[in-house]
């Protein structure tokens, strides 16, 4: 049974000076709606009284979408969410320069509370560092850089110590397309890898299925791998949900 997150894609219409029309994406979602479990709703970047007239628009047409809360807004947008919803979105993270402050502040409305657990689910989008995913009690989290790292050339590989393959600290980022320009720069593609090194990473590959041949050749078994990666990445996570302690403000005086 396919079982879909669907984005409403704004983000990407913003960067392209392209307009989404609220009356198709309904229809859309009505149309296949079998197949999706979640929807978000029609944000509209840097206008969150237009992004929640969008969340009523949509569900007056008898729909549920997940609202979604953008960083530089109002934090009443915020408040009316977690009141009124089971299930949020935090927006415009990417290339945000300080995402920690505001997440910082989102999460310690979020989770409110004398256990520090959050009272409603959260899903990120574009978020997958590793840092920002250990550091706050998301429920759900997306990101396009599992298959913008395959296309480039390259798979995820988690760090290898003492015996195990290590997911909670920062994983390598191995190229291995033959197609590379780095192919023959040391240090920067699997075939220029110390031998040692380039065993670690090939048992990898092997213990998951795939072999350093198919990966450098083609970008769908990449695509495969780092879907893998990331599954397995979720497993080391603790069972959601889990507490969350926004750090105090140290005062100078």
């Amino acid at each position: 049974m396919i079982n879909l997150f669907l984005d409403s894609g704004a983000f990407s219409a913003h960067t392209k000076g392209v307009k989404i029309d609220i009356n198709e994406y309904i229809e859309y979602i009505k149309e296949n709606k079998k197949y999706i479990g979640i929807y978000a709703n029609l944000d509209v970047i840097g206008d969150e009284a237009g992004t929640l007239k969008n969340q009523e628009i949509m569900e007056k047409a008898g729909l549920n979408p997940l609202p979604c809360f953008h960083t530089g807004g109002d934090w009443k947008y915020l408040d009316h969410y977690i009141e009124n919803y089971d299930y949020v979105a935090l927006g415009g993270l990417v290339g945000f320069k300080n995402p920690t402050g505001f997440l910082d502040i989102a999460f310690g409305k979020i989770c409110d509370n004398p256990e520090g657990l959050p009272k409603i689910k959260v899903h990120g989008f574009g978020v997958t560092s590793l840092k920002i995913m250990m550091k706050y009690p998301w429920y759900s989290v997306d990101s396009t850089s599992w298959v913008m790292t395959s296309r480039m050339g390259s798979v995820y590989v988690p760090i290898f110590r003492n015996g195990e393959y290590i997911y909670n600290e920062n994983s390598w980022k191995v190229c291995v397309s033959e197609k590379s320009p780095n192919v023959k720069d040391a240090g920067k593609h699997i075939t220029t890898f110390a031998p040692q090194a380039r065993d670690v990473i090939c048992n990898y590959f092997k213990l998951k299925g795939f072999t350093l041949e198919e990966l450098a050749s083609d970008y769908m078994k990449r695509d495969e791998l780092n879907i893998i990666y990331f599954n397995d990445l979720e497993k080391t996570f603790p069972e959601w949900p889990w507490s969350y302690k926004r750090p105090k403000v140290r005062s100078l005086f």
